[in-house]
């Protein structure tokens, strides 16, 4: 039994119920005025139906007052936005005509139901006879009592099947048309995206600048020397400030939206990190050719990013040694190439962790989200991993 009262005590309920009866206010007045021509209401909101600002005002309404558990959420099955289709302003325009039925049909019943069970109730109580237009009582009787439940139990049904009816239709009617449906989901997509490119973005630049820390802090921790421990604290001093830089561009991107691409460090800029590299106790040495100040910026961004990991995984994998950096710009792409000798160290737990983990498989990704190919592993007693980037 309280299961079957639960709705009555719910306030979605009676706000589903106000929705109903708000179309009637207009109803009410135009019979007052001319009950001869019921109709005409329902042939006004046709024209108003297609107006797209009307779509949005009734979806606001029915989130408000049919789902306001829903209102405002990303996968609210009631849209709130004007009219961009004809079909959007056609099934607003059934909507309204709906609404208006439904309307006409909760008003009847919430007014006539309750006076039905007071008639009842006075039949049966009393000798005056009912002279009501639904149900007329010339005899009365104390059995008529018996029908009050029934007319009670119509009410209630009224009440709430009524509401959850019209929750149904305003679902089908006014929810999001399959254009809103993509475009929800392409900005669902857009969302994921972004956040794995932040994530990469992170990995990259703090991954790089706490390797560079603690290869610095381990070297002169080991070499005792005060000359070199100085050298040591400059390196990552300026390894850290870099990477503080990186990480404000990244923050950015979460703290505004609408902030572009291009803040972020590209080819042009890779001297730092050679420079990063060297100070981690590297020889690097780096061949340039072909304008890398004219790659696209999207290839440059991904291919500093690509270079930063590379350098990374040396660091990291194989400590101090020669570093041969090539990056190229001819013929429509732009190549990157970065090769080490393998020591003991790079050929075992080194090579083992870059393939297990996730740098050189961010920079295979990388490679393959901009149509390029990317290969990584030993070549002719090298450590390699050699990038090819189309420019267009």
């Amino acid at each position: 039994m309280a299961r079957f009262l639960r709705p009555l005590s719910r306030g979605t309920t009676y706000t589903r119920l106000l929705h109903l009866w708000v179309p009637m206010l207009f109803e009410s007045v135009w019979l007052f005025i001319d009950m001869r021509r019921w109709w005409v209401p329902a042939l006004i909101l046709v024209p108003l139906g297609l107006i797209p600002a009307v779509r949005l005002g009734e979806g606001v309404q029915a989130q408000l007052l049919l789902v306001p558990g829903e209102r405002g959420g990303r996968d609210a099955a009631i849209s709130a936005a004007p009219s961009a289709t004809w079909g959007d302003r056609l099934r607003t325009v059934l909507w309204l005509e709906v609404r208006m039925a439904l309307g006409a049909v909760t008003l009847g019943a919430t007014v006539w139901l309750p006076g039905i069970a007071v008639d009842l109730a006075r039949s049966a109580l009393g000798p005056a006879p009912v002279d009501n237009p639904l149900v007329r009582v010339s005899d009365p009787h104390w059995a008529y009592a018996l029908l009050i439940p029934l007319t009670l139990l119509v009410l209630y049904g009224a009440v709430v099947g009524l509401g959850e009816l019209i929750t149904a239709v305003a679902r089908r009617l006014l929810g999001p048309s399959a254009g809103e449906r993509l475009a929800a989901l392409e900005e669902r997509t857009e969302l994921l995206l972004e956040r794995t490119r932040i994530a990469r973005e992170l990995h990259d630049s703090i991954g790089h600048a706490l390797t560079v820390a603690v290869v610095q802090a381990g070297a002169a921790r080991a070499a005792g020397d005060p000359r070199f421990t100085e050298r040591a604290l400059d390196a990552i001093e300026e390894t850290g400030r870099a990477a503080l830089e990186d990480l404000e561009r990244v923050l950015g991107v979460l703290r505004e939206a609408e902030r572009p691409a291009s803040s972020r460090p590209t080819l042009t800029e890779a001297d730092r990190l050679l420079e990063s590299a060297r100070a981690s106790g590297a020889t690097v040495e780096a061949e340039w050719s072909g304008p890398v100040e004219a790659v696209p910026g999207p290839v440059s961004r991904e291919g500093y990013r690509i270079l930063q990991e590379s350098l990374t995984n040396v660091i990291r994998h194989a400590g101090s040694v020669p570093v041969h950096v090539r990056i190229a710009v001819q013929d429509g792409d732009v190549t990157l190439e970065v090769r080490n000798p393998l020591t003991a160290q790079s050929s075992g737990s080194g090579r083992g962790s870059g393939l297990r983990g996730s740098g050189l498989r961010g920079i295979r990704e990388r490679a393959a989200l901009l149509g390029g190919r990317a290969r990584t592993g030993p070549a002719d007693g090298d450590w390699q991993v050699h990038v090819e980037l189309p420019l267009r």
